[in-house]
């Protein structure tokens, strides 16, 4: 099976998910199935087909796109099964931790300003 995302890899996903996740939300399919959520998602919340203009997207705004997508997908492979992690809080402090950041690369993204600094406007 082959890597599926646009925004972002597995071994980015996972290095967010930290050393609890365990080894069925990590398995590439799973991966590959939340990455691509998370990259809908993206787009959905932006109102802006990433996915489809990626090629022409400014590189610092990839960086952006893959820190949310390794956010959100790793929140998805924490919450799948939380047995690994030394305790729920655990969990929960490393899902609040990303969804912090992906909230903030959405603001980001949906800034006006942002979005004619992408757009090249």
């Amino acid at each position: 099976m082959a890597e599926e995302g646009t925004f972002t890899i597995r071994a980015e996903v996972l290095r967010k998910a930290g050393r609890g996740a365990s080894a069925t939300p990590s398995a590439e399919e799973y991966t590959n199935d939340f990455i691509k959520q998370a990259e809908s998602y993206i787009n959905v919340l932006t109102r802006y087909n990433f996915t489809d203009n990626y090629a022409a997207t400014n590189a610092d705004v990839k960086l952006i796109l893959k820190e949310a997508a390794s956010n959100l997908a790793a929140i998805y492979v924490i919450q799948y099964d939380i047995s690994g992690y030394t305790s729920s809080r655990e969990a929960e402090n490393i899902i609040n931790m990303n969804w912090a950041r992906f909230t903030q690369c959405i603001q980001l993204l949906n800034d006006q300003k942002t979005i004619t600094y992408i757009r090249g406007a």
